[in-house]
């Protein structure tokens, strides 16, 4: 859970430009727009895996199970 998971987000960033710059360039900007909020939405999924995994680790630490 390093540095790996910045990769992950920084690759969902480029695919997601490159689709979203391609799709602008042949006037989809419906579908530009959806490519972007999808990939929004998936790294916020990633984000929210990681601090429900935080929480998980606080929890154990201060024995609140």
């Amino acid at each position: 859970m390093g540095i790996d998971v910045i990769f992950k987000i920084a690759g969902i960033g480029i695919i997601a430009a490159v689709v979203n710059s391609i799709l602008d360039k042949t006037d989809k900007k419906e579908i530009s727009t959806f490519v972007t909020i999808a990939a929004l939405v998936i790294v916020l999924v990633i984000v929210m895996d990681m601090i429900g995994g935080l929480f998980g680790t606080l929890k154990s630490i201060f024995y609140l199970d």
